[in-house]
């Protein structure tokens, strides 16, 4: 396959050495700093996946630089808060053989992309790996709590396309499926990084440290209840009937296995980057509002984050 990575991050360089790995085509997009690096140097994993090392076919800054005819995939995974900016470069990109696949955090990278794309021509992942940037064009692979999940919100996608390319990932080493619900999975890890990332961020711990106060546990309770509530308005199903079973499911299963991972936004604060609080609780408070529920957990925890976020990067 000919596939092309916008955005060459932690998990930009995990797909992107991985797929590599395996002999497929695989360009990349990045700032013109981390490209320099990339195109020297390559890219590289190590951590629970083992240690890999390539270079890639071809490495830029602009899309222009590169040769995307016939490209078979595009796999976005940049900041939710760069999604539209990134998706109206692409759109001239997909073609009638062209998917565009979301392996993004947060709510609202789909309603983005479809505002350019074809709803038919997009692929929404739920990403639930955890990869860490070591430096430019090196990624470590700390947990993983469950398979990647392929689908179509609204199912427009035929279903031998989805596992086409789930094999493909599986193949390469990241272990993944296709489900027809993917939007239950979708707010499922929604939930789990609202509960866990801005705090983490906040009191800069990793997840396991923050299921072993009352305080903390009561919080994210708090949070976890909110978005219950909201996507109950909203009429949005996911894989829980209501927050005190996912709740158990959260404290028995989820904390565990990723009990010594350090929340995206701690990384992103530590390295003088914005972060996605918008597109979790940021979006939850809205979607509040929209539905005429009261988020004030969420609403706290956001703007405890803003405020670290803009203390910390004047």
């Amino acid at each position: 396959m000919k596939i092309l990575v916008f955005g060459l991050g932690a998990l930009g360089t995990v797909y992107s050495c991985l797929l590599k790995e395996k002999e497929h085509e695989v360009l990349g997009i990045d700032h013109e700093t981390v490209a320099a690096v990339i195109g020297n140097k390559g890219v590289k994993i190590n951590g629970i996946w083992g240690e890999h090392e390539v270079h890639l076919d071809k490495v830029a800054s602009s899309l222009k630089d590169l040769d995307t005819r016939d490209l078979d995939l595009i796999i976005l995974t940049v900041k939710s808060y760069e999604t539209a900016n990134a998706v109206k470069q692409l759109q001239g990109l997909v073609s009638s053989n062209t998917y565009l696949l979301l392996a993004q955090n947060g709510y609202g990278n789909f309603e983005a992309a479809a505002a350019s794309i074809p709803e038919e021509k997009i692929i929404v992942a739920r990403v639930i790996f955890g990869a860490e940037t070591v430096e430019a064009g090196f990624s470590r692979v700390t947990v993983i709590a469950d398979d990647v999940i392929l689908g179509s919100p609204a199912n427009l996608i035929a279903s031998r396309v989805l596992e086409k390319f789930a094999r493909v990932f599986s193949d390469a080493g990241i272990p993944t499926r296709t489900s027809e619900e993917i939007m239950k999975y979708i707010w499922g890890k929604i939930i789990y990084n609202s509960a866990l990332n801005p705090l983490g961020a906040i009191l800069e711990v990793n997840y396991g440290k923050l299921a072993e106060t009352e305080r903390s546990r009561k919080i994210m309770d708090d949070i976890v209840t909110e978005i219950f509530a909201v996507l109950s308005a909203a009429k949005q199903e996911t894989m829980w009937p209501d927050a005190q079973s996912y709740l158990k499911d959260f404290y028995a299963q989820m904390i565990p296995s990723t009990a010594s991972h350090h929340s995206s936004m701690l990384q992103d604060i530590q390295r003088g980057r914005k972060t996605e609080i918008d597109a979790l609780n940021g979006a939850v408070v809205e979607l509040g509002k929209k539905y005429g529920v009261g988020t004030p957990a969420n609403a706290l925890i956001y703007s405890l984050l803003k405020t670290k976020e803009e203390l910390l990067l004047r």
